[in-house]
């Protein structure tokens, strides 16, 4: 691959607001590409491929595809987006440690800027959870349930991680969306 492509992770839990903030960044900032871990592996799922079986059963789970099939997937959409010349918003990864790791190793070609953490209560990510009306498999409530138990066992953590690093940006999705996205872009430095 030549030269280096730029890349942030977006983090938090289910239902933080993940993909909301993502596709607002990319409406009003043409040099952002959004590309959703989860809509990747659905996308795959969907394919008919050979890993397709595999991620469906984790999808339905609640459990977390094996790491070299999503990092395979990002890097692709990356390359298909234009790899040098776009600012990657990767939502939804890495997801535990064995996603960090397995990035970190496929990936010393990709400079991850820092991990962009949208900050939510729980009480305000189920809510939001079910405001979405079921329109996803994982949107169902033990499965979402799991997803937030999986979430503070292995999310949190690399969460962490990105802190001690001093990579790590903060920012509060408690308010509404358009409360969220200016505190979101305000964090990016897109405004002051």
């Amino acid at each position: 691959m030549d030269g280096t492509a730029k890349l942030i992770f977006v983090l938090g839990g289910p239902g933080a607001g993940k993909g909301t903030q993502c596709l607002r960044i990319i409406a009003d900032y043409p040099n952002f590409v959004h590309l959703s871990a989860g809509d990747l592996l659905r996308k795959e799922r969907m394919s008919g491929s050979a890993n397709g079986e595999l991620i469906q059963k984790c999808i339905d789970e609640g459990s977390i595809v094996p790491a070299e099939i999503t990092v395979a997937l990002i890097r692709q959409a990356m390359r298909e987006a234009g790899w040098t010349t776009k600012r990657f918003l990767v939502d939804g990864f890495p997801r535990n440690d064995d996603n960090y790791l397995t990035w970190f190793r496929l990936s010393p070609d990709v400079d991850v800027e820092y991990c962009l953490f949208l900050d939510c209560d729980p009480d305000k990510m189920v809510e939001r959870i079910g405001m979405r009306g079921g329109t996803r498999s994982d949107d169902n409530p033990d499965v979402v349930k799991k997803r937030l138990v999986t979430y503070n066992e292995q999310t949190r953590p690399i969460i962490e991680r990105f802190e001690v690093q001093g990579k790590l940006l903060r920012v509060d999705v408690n308010g509404t969306q358009d409360e969220a996205y200016q505190n979101t872009i305000r964090g990016l430095g897109l405004i002051s």
